[in-house]
């Protein structure tokens, strides 16, 4: 029941909301000159307009807070990026509904009265922020009270089991955050691990990305997952982890295994469900009626003050990287890549809509006591692949995703139920110059070039290589999102041509027209020499290749590894890749849909560089440097994971155990302090 003093606070924040909307109604009245304030009575003082801005700015407060969920209902069908835009007509046509039933104003043109919403918009959720801001960060407390008032008539989780809150960095490698919490950057991971939890590294499967991680975290499986995109012989068809037809796949071949958030679950800005029923910009959902993107969107625009909020931020973004792009070219840093085109655009919707979307979505899910929660902030991983993984502008990114990690913890301490923290990331970066950038030719070129395709090589190699478009992971998930069809790739390559795929640093070369899985005497005597010359290759480490009469074999310039055996004979191709390489290779080895050549890109240790045969400045997908080690800071009274940890399936399980409170066999190996190898 709420108290008398609880009363009057609401009573207080009303008048001081109404009072100072209408002051900012005069003002607006002084300052535009399209709109005119009809004097009331004959005072013949500066005040005549007052009782006028006092109506229109009562009735608008009450329209707004009755009309716009309606309509943010009823708009929850379409894109989100029609929806951005007619968040601001609908704040208009609210403002002339006023005008309408109070006519107290004049306006000189439609227009001004969107402006005029606009406006008072933007003023009321300064005010509102204003108003909020007593103890922690404005914006934190407006959430949590508009999730609470959102949630007070409907069932709220307050179950003593502490839930669990799993907050994904994309991207961010384990080696990159030590130095960051070092180097001052982000306070809040260091306050945390140094206070109440420990942070320690895990390593990725060969296919070092997102898809991979997150099918495994999330479903327990990622077999049969080779890279971010691959062919199929059988279909003739290229799966991608940014389509939403293809995820939906995964899943259902998953349905046998109980996802990590099956039970009271919520996905937000993930690539999968992990079996929960509650979804926001999760992609395997974005299809068509079910829109789960769609319904987290709405649930957020429908309050004016949030569109507005994060409009103004992708603004801000959008010419800061236009700033830093044009410095980058000035400075002439490289490695480098283009930033033009829908990028700013792609950056702005990474960095802020995605992310104040699911964050929105998270304070909700903790306010309601839901059990088990996992967040993707994506931003970082973005600004890195154009960037760089640890430039001044990517560390700005990830600073601000330290801020959202503070704000998160301070909404978990006024959550009813208590929660386990845990934070990780799904793979890291590696830097580098291109493989295009350093030899004048893309992979693929390189292949259909070798092949005897001249002209279908010249036509996938830019004239100069500076201004080939970059890798589109994150403009296919932002493509995703807002349903376009960009989200699907088909071949591109001549009928009959080898198909070939990057994935950071791994490339897949599939040949349709050779039956099954080609071995090295079926390419030998289709492609004479092919191999030898792609083996001996200065931007390529080695090659995974069927033999014939069964197993495989790892092919490098000047020895070659029997992958079942692990005989080395000559030089060993995987050194410098890790001691789990091998075994990283032969898990692959055994995929049904393992490429006829699944070429791993060079490393150089020397400068912990890779040659990406995507067009990425920080790249992932393969193997070599920080790619493959992300991070994991968990509270440090709950068992600790196996050191080393391996792979995304043994991450779900660790998490499973953590969800559950099943307490795990702590190995020998294990020790106090965090792992670093």
């Amino acid at each position: 029941m709420r108290t008398t003093a609880g009363v009057l606070r609401v009573v207080i924040e009303f008048l001081v909301l109404w009072l100072s909307t209408a002051a900012a109604i005069l003002v607006l009245d002084a300052v535009l000159g399209g709109i005119h304030l009809d004097a009331i009575g004959s005072t013949n003082t500066r005040f005549e307009t007052l009782p006028a801005a006092l109506a229109l700015a009562l009735v608008f407060g009450i329209l707004n807070a009755v009309l716009w969920p309606l309509i943010m209902r009823s708009m929850s069908w379409i894109g989100p990026v029609l929806l951005f835009l007619l968040v601001f007509v609908a704040g208009g046509a609210i403002m002339l509904l006023t005008l309408y039933l109070v006519p107290v104003a004049s306006v000189d043109r439609p227009f001004d009265a969107f402006v005029l919403a606009a406006l008072l918009s933007a003023f009321s959720s300064l005010v509102a922020g204003a108003i909020a801001s007593r103890s922690d960060t404005a914006y934190r407390l407006m959430q949590v009270r508009r999730q609470r008032f959102r949630l007070r008539r409907g069932p709220t989780n307050s179950d003593q089991t502490p839930g669990l809150l799993c907050v994904q960095i994309d991207g961010l490698g384990y080696d990159v955050l030590r130095r960051a919490i070092a180097d001052g950057v982000t306070p809040a991971l260091a306050k945390l691990v140094r206070d109440s939890h420990r942070l320690t590294p895990w390593h990725t499967d060969w296919s070092s990305q997102t898809g991979a991680t997150q099918l495994g975290v999330l479903h327990g499986s990622n077999h049969n997952v080779p890279a971010f995109r691959w062919y199929d012989k059988e279909t003739g068809k290229i799966s991608v982890f940014s389509n939403p037809a293809d995820n939906e796949e995964r899943e259902r071949e998953r349905a046998h295994i109980p996802g990590l958030l099956a039970e009271d679950g919520a996905s937000r800005g993930n690539l999968f469900t992990g079996g929960a029923h509650d979804n926001v910009l999760v992609v395997s959902r974005m299809r068509g009626a079910q829109l789960g993107g769609g319904a987290g969107y709405a649930s957020y625009f429908a309050d004016p003050a949030s569109a507005l909020r994060t409009f103004v931020r992708m603004v801000a973004e959008i010419q800061r990287e236009l700033r830093q792009s044009l410095r980058q070219r000035r400075k002439d840093i490289r490695p480098r890549v283009p930033r033009g085109g829908v990028y700013p655009f792609v950056r702005a919707f990474a960095t802020v809509l995605a992310t104040d979307v699911t964050v929105a979505a998270v304070v909700g899910d903790l306010i309601k006591g839901r059990s088990v929660i996992y967040v993707d902030l994506i931003g970082y991983d973005e600004v890195s692949h154009h960037s760089g993984i640890s430039r001044p502008e990517t560390l700005a990114v990830l600073t601000k995703l330290d801020d959202v990690v503070e704000m998160l913890l301070a909404v978990v301490e006024q959550a009813d139920r208590r929660y386990r923290v845990v934070l990780l990331s799904d793979h890291g970066q590696s830097q580098g110059a291109t493989f295009l950038q350093r030899y004048e030719e893309t992979l693929e070129a390189l292949v259909l070039r070798l092949v005897g395709r001249p002209q279908a090589a010249a036509a996938t190699t830019p004239a100069d290589p500076m201004h080939h478009h970059a890798g589109a992971e994150g403009r296919a998930y932002a493509a995703a999102s807002v349903h376009s069809p960009t989200a699907s790739e088909e071949p591109s390559t001549p009928t009959g041509a080898p198909i070939v795929l990057g994935s950071g640093n791994l490339g897949l070369i599939y040949f349709p027209d050779l039956p099954g899985r080609a071995d090295t005497e079926a390419i030998e005597k289709a492609h004479p020499g092919l191999l030898d010359t792609l083996r001996s290759h200065p931007g390529i480490g080695f090659l995974l290749v069927a033999k014939p009469g069964g197993g495989s074999a790892i092919l490098g310039e000047h020895g070659e590894i029997d992958v079942e055996s692990g005989t080395v004979t000559g030089a060993n191709p995987l050194a410098g890749f890790g001691r789990d390489a091998l075994e990283k290779v032969r898990r692959t080895d055994t995929f049904d849909n393992v490429a006829d050549i699944m070429v791993g890109g060079a490393y150089w240790p020397e400068t912990d560089e890779v040659a990406a045969f995507e067009e990425q400045v920080g790249s992932h997908g393969g193997m070599g440097g920080p790619q493959s080690t992300p991070f994991l800071i968990y509270p440090s009274h709950l068992p600790p994971p196996p050191v080393p940890l391996h792979g995304a399936e043994a991450m779900h399980q660790v998490l499973v155990g953590w969800r559950d409170g099943v307490n795990m066999p702590v190995p020998e190996e294990v020790s106090a302090a965090p792992h670093t190898s």
